[in-house]
């Protein structure tokens, strides 16, 4: 509409008078249209995928677009410990996957900041100049998924779609559609994407008391979940692989604290000297996780480190 009005003023420079009147008119079809593009519906776009290793997918309004993530964590496998047997069970998926091999969907679940979202993200810087890719999104956006797997599937790297503490509550948009997702739909996912979703809970729905009453005991003594059992755990049956985390002990939180306090260049016998002080720290926290760890050596490192 704007394009005609101004081409009508064009072609009648013998009428200034009308081409005077035309203008607030142009200028508000112009404005308007502005502002139709900026809320309806846009395909989605590649980014410039070699801008970063990791991106993420941001949603406004009905539109999304895959984002680079500019400062990405920089953590390595080496930095992570006591959480070896799970280091070693994602990095054999994620190493099969890169190698384009057989791999699965992963669901990291148990105590909070035991390493779960740590471990994918340095997955990712270990496994980068391989050719992997993470693209992280929100468990509210994983209706989208579909558009972003067709997206990367033409693409020579291999995308992980991360998304960190996966939960849903009762009847929350998402769960069916991620169950489609990861094993249900017609189309098949491409083979250069998997999921790798990091959760507090291992089902991911919250579970009641009440659900005890559906289990079914048969003459035989075996034990069979209700149809509500049923569903909570189809979900996460469908991740391939599960790796647990555990809560720590206080010598696994001390060994942690070590390796953190020698990444920020702490010497040995300051690392023995600030024992005490981290159990302290963990003891206000009311937590001996490596999260806590991690914090206590940033604070000790940034009080005493020259």
């Amino acid at each position: 509409m704007a394009a005609t009005l101004r081409a009508a003023a064009v072609k009648s420079p013998q009428m200034p008078a009308l081409n005077e009147a035309l203008n607030p008119l142009i200028a508000r079809a112009e404005s308007l249209l502005s502002r139709l593009e900026a809320v309806l519906p846009h395909a989605l776009e590649a980014p410039d995928w070699s801008a970063a290793n990791a991106f993420r997918y941001r949603k406004r309004g009905d539109s999304g677009r895959i984002e680079p993530v500019r400062h990405a964590a920089t953590i390595r496998l080496s930095d992570l410990v006591e959480v070896e047997p799970q280091k070693e069970r994602l990095v054999r998926n994620t190493e099969q996957f890169v190698a384009g091999h057989g791999a699965n969907n992963v669901l990291l679940t148990g105590a909070r900041g035991t390493g779960k979202s740590s471990l994918i993200k340095a997955c990712l810087n270990h496994f980068a100049p391989r050719g992997l890719r993470l693209i992280e999104v929100d468990k509210t956006d994983l209706v989208d998924l579909p558009d972003i797997v067709d997206l990367v599937a033409e693409r020579a790297e291999r995308f992980i779609v991360y998304c960190d503490d996966l939960s849903f509550d009762e009847g929350e948009a998402g769960y069916k559609e991620l169950k489609s997702i990861l094993d249900g739909s017609i189309s098949q996912s491409s083979e250069n994407v998997l999921v790798y979703a990091t959760s507090n809970r291992r089902h991911l729905l919250p579970e009641t008391m009440k659900e005890n009453l559906s289990y079914q005991h048969t003459g035989d003594g075996e034990v069979h979940p209700g149809e509500v059992v049923e569903e909570k755990i189809s979900l996460s049956e469908r991740f391939g692989l599960w790796v647990s985390f555990y809560p720590f002990s206080q010598d696994e939180y001390l060994a942690i604290v070590a390796q953190w306090l020698r990444g920020f260049g702490v010497a040995e016998a300051a690392i023995a000297l600030a024992r005490q002080e981290s159990l302290v720290w963990a003891l206000e926290r009311g937590s001996r996780s490596g999260r806590v760890a991690y914090q206590f050596a940033r604070d000790y490192c940034g009080r005493h480190c020259a």
